[in-house]
């Protein structure tokens, strides 16, 4: 058993924007963006791709990486890297999501540290910066305890600016703990497998957001805070936008 490794969930099919992690981006799919990102950023962790069809498994391979074959009924990317664990089997586990083709080295070596201050789970998350972006529920927010343990996530405005409504400006978002939720975790192997045998949180289901799954059973979320740049590709225009980023 290595004691820790990185391991990517990848799901062919996405709702918001069809098989994403194919989408080439100058000429080269999303997907492998991300991987040689993550290979150069951080070298020093095994990486694997925990991938739901032969597409990806192939997209990843034919480059050399490593791939695990999963179950793609899987209902969230933690239960489909806890059963990649199962092969892997590392002590612990590094969750970048394979739509982060910004991800660094900072944030990956971030998490690994979180774990070792006694959480069984770990996160990032980055200050909002302007009104428009913390008004979009495609943005998940997150608000955490002064010990930097989290508190909840959710799709809507948290803190919720009582005085102002919705009415919020740049200003007021730079001024107040308005954190961005990055989709980049790091677990105890201990954890993946209580996590997996955890029905879906009553939260969890409302929002969309597996995290929530293991605040509702208990288990604490180290939350650490970076200010590294980054692009989650959600929709074609993110694709976009990291297209323009490169140039």
């Amino acid at each position: 058993m290595s004691d820790i490794a990185i391991i990517v969930p990848c799901r062919l099919e996405s709702t918001r924007f069809p098989r994403k992690l194919l989408h080439k981006i100058k000429g080269r799919p999303l997907l492998l963006w991300v991987a040689e990102r993550i290979k150069r950023e951080a070298p020093e962790f095994p990486l694997y791709f925990a991938v739901d069809h032969e597409l990806l498994r192939n997209c990843v391979t034919g480059q050399g990486f490593k791939a695990v074959m999963t179950d793609p009924a899987h209902a969230s990317g933690t239960d489909r890297i806890a059963e990649a664990n199962h092969t892997v089997r590392a002590a612990k586990v590094i969750n970048v999501q394979a739509d982060e083709p910004l991800v660094t080295g900072g944030q990956i070596r971030a998490l690994a540290g979180l774990l070792d201050g006694g959480a069984p789970m770990a996160t990032l998350a980055t200050p909002f910066q302007r009104a428009v972006d913390i008004a979009n529920p495609n943005q998940v927010k997150v608000v955490m305890r002064r010990d930097g343990r989290a508190l909840y996530f959710s799709r809507s405005i948290i803190p919720f600016p009582r005085e102002r409504g919705t009415a919020v400006d740049d200003a007021w978002v730079r001024a107040n703990p308005c954190f961005k939720h990055l989709g980049l975790y790091a677990y105890s192997a201990d954890l993946l497998e209580k996590f997996t045998k955890l029905p879906p949180g009553r939260y969890e289901q409302a929002e969309k957001l597996e995290q929530l799954r293991a605040l509702e059973n208990g288990y604490d979320i180290a939350c650490g805070v970076t200010e590294d740049p980054t692009i989650g590709v959600d929709t074609p225009e993110d694709a976009a936008k990291f297209e323009a980023w490169l140039g």
